[in-house]
């Protein structure tokens, strides 16, 4: 571009300059075909028969959900979220419907005070508590925790693990917020950018005297379990002795009494995930975790620096260049396009057909962090579905819209709830076509991406009775919406055993009575 503070940021495919647009439209983002969607009681004719069977792939699904921090430096950006943008939130989330809210803390925003190294637990309270008592009104399970210790130099501290449990028991405890089920004490432990830098031994330490601490505090261990070990997929630290699978088997071996359940963060390329290869990756980290335990995705996004998505990384480069609001060092600039609304649920179809038990989008709201949460507001990370804070601190109100993304992921939340068991799905072998199913009590739901650029037309066939259905459809030049902008539904009143629907190319659909 470059662009002015204030000047609306350019987010269709239309504002590409005119030769990287021919590139990602011929690859990307061919438009969706004009095709009308029927689902009715039908023959089978030459659809593609996908078969939701009974058999369960988890069960007690723990939700596919958000990471929403409580906006740690808003109040240093001079602009704390007001009441409206609240309700604005609420509203959101209100239809969304997260199972699971990953929500991380920086602790000199919070309690510590880097400037005194005083503890206090109430300072800087008021944005963490109103967040968590949302998730506590709407039954929202939370992980939360800490990204890194008061100061790097703490990061073995006993005096951080006693300020860390005693604020964690205030929060669960004294203040009620037994929605906090689960407790992460680094974030990306095996990361050179940590402060663990990858060393498995000091995790471990420190892992183990967290627990100890808590035990200190009878009511809180017996709400609270560590999530464990919260590493990055693909990333191997040279410095760190074990890779992803490694950690979480380690994990396993020598804290599995304390962990609760299993965590690790994903942020594959595109290529990857359509190409079918990342289920492997998804298969082989579920492998490592004991019987009886859950295993999710704590944070997952999309990165874009495989070859094969090397003209997305082009487009992204070029969004980046004169920003007025971000290096780019920390973003997915493509977040704002239709394309990424097919690509995250695609993404929680791999969580839920190859056994995982959650996921959590990185991430809700881009005004929840600057890069190293600098607080410079010329770096922040773009990923959200919005900047609720677009108007009042980066000087464009067009920000707090709704992202394409948005609606899918909703849909994804909302209709794949917290409880329900994933089934499995026998679907023909197609190129560029996802099928994903769940029931929950005597509802079912089934999602469909085809990303290819062809349509196809599935006829679908459920294991019981199904009444009061409804379809969403997502395409690029079609999605019903309500007044609020959010999903509504293109067909009702939908029932019986078997439907047909023709799925136009590059587009989602959800068949769903699970309310």
């Amino acid at each position: 571009f470059p662009l002015r503070r204030g000047v609306r940021y350019a987010r269709r495919v239309d504002d590409f300059t005119d030769r990287t647009k021919r590139l990602i439209m011929k690859r990307f983002l061919t438009p969706a075909l004009a095709a009308a969607v029927l689902f009715s009681a039908c023959d089978a004719g030459q659809a593609l028969r996908v078969e939701v069977t009974d058999r369960v792939i988890s069960s007690d699904y723990v939700g596919n959900g958000v990471e929403w921090d409580p906006y740690d430096e808003a109040g240093a950006w001079g602009a704390e979220v007001s009441d409206a943008d609240w309700a604005k939130l609420s509203e959101r989330l209100d239809f969304m419907r997260p199972g699971y809210v990953r929500c991380m803390i920086n602790s000199p925003y919070r309690y510590y005070d880097a400037a005194t190294g005083r503890y206090d637990r109430m300072r800087n309270l008021a944005s963490l508590r109103r967040l968590l008592q949302y998730c506590q009104d709407t039954g929202i399970t939370v992980a939360y925790g800490e990204y890194n210790p008061p100061t790097w130099a703490m990061k073995d501290s006993q005096q951080w693990v006693e300020m860390s449990v005693d604020y964690l028991n205030f929060l669960v405890c004294n203040l009620g917020f037994d929605c906090i089920r689960h407790f992460i004490i680094f974030n990306e432990p095996d990361g050179n950018w940590a402060s663990t830098d990858g060393d498995y031994d000091l995790w471990r330490s420190m892992a183990q005297r967290f627990d100890a601490e808590m035990a200190q505090y009878p009511d809180l261990k017996r709400k609270v379990s560590l999530a464990a070990p919260d590493v990055v997929m693909s990333y191997k630290n040279p410095a760190s002795e074990y890779d992803t699978a490694g950690w979480v088997a380690r994990s396993a071996q020598d804290l599995g009494a304390q962990i609760g359940i299993y965590d690790v963060h994903a942020y594959p390329g595109q290529h990857e995930v359509r190409s079918g290869a990342y289920a492997e990756k998804l298969r082989r980290i579920r492998a490592e975790v004991p019987a009886g335990k859950k295993l999710i995705l704590g944070e997952a996004g999309y990165k874009y620096s495989a070859p094969e998505d090397s003209l997305l990384k082009a487009e992204y480069d070029r969004r980046v260049a004169g920003h007025p609001f971000t290096k780019g060092s920390d973003c997915n600039m493509l977040c704002y396009d239709y394309f990424y609304g097919l690509d995250m649920p695609l993404l929680a179809m791999e969580v839920m057909n190859n056994g995982l038990s959650g996921v959590a989008a990185w991430m809700l709201d881009d005004a929840m962090h600057s890069n190293g949460d600098s607080g410079r507001t010329e770096d922040v990370k773009i990923w959200g579905m919005w900047n609720i804070l677009g108007e009042e601190v980066f000087g464009d109100a067009s920000q707090e819209e709704l992202r394409p993304w948005y609606y899918t992921w909703s849909l994804m939340c909302r209709h794949f709830p917290a409880g329900c068991d994933i089934l499995a799905c026998e679907v023909p072998q197609r190129e560029g076509l996802r099928v994903a199913a769940a029931r929950k009590d005597a509802a079912y739901s089934v999602a469909a991406v085809n990303f290819s650029q062809e349509p196809c037309t599935l006829e679908i066939v459920l294991p019981g009775d199904f009444a009061g259905g409804v379809l969403y459809r997502y395409t690029e030049s079609d999605r019903a919406c309500d007044a609020n902008g959010f999903p509504a539904p293109c067909e009702r009143g939908i029932a019986g055993k078997r439907f047909r629907t023709t799925v136009p190319a590059e587009s989602f659909v959800l068949l769903t009575n699970v309310e």
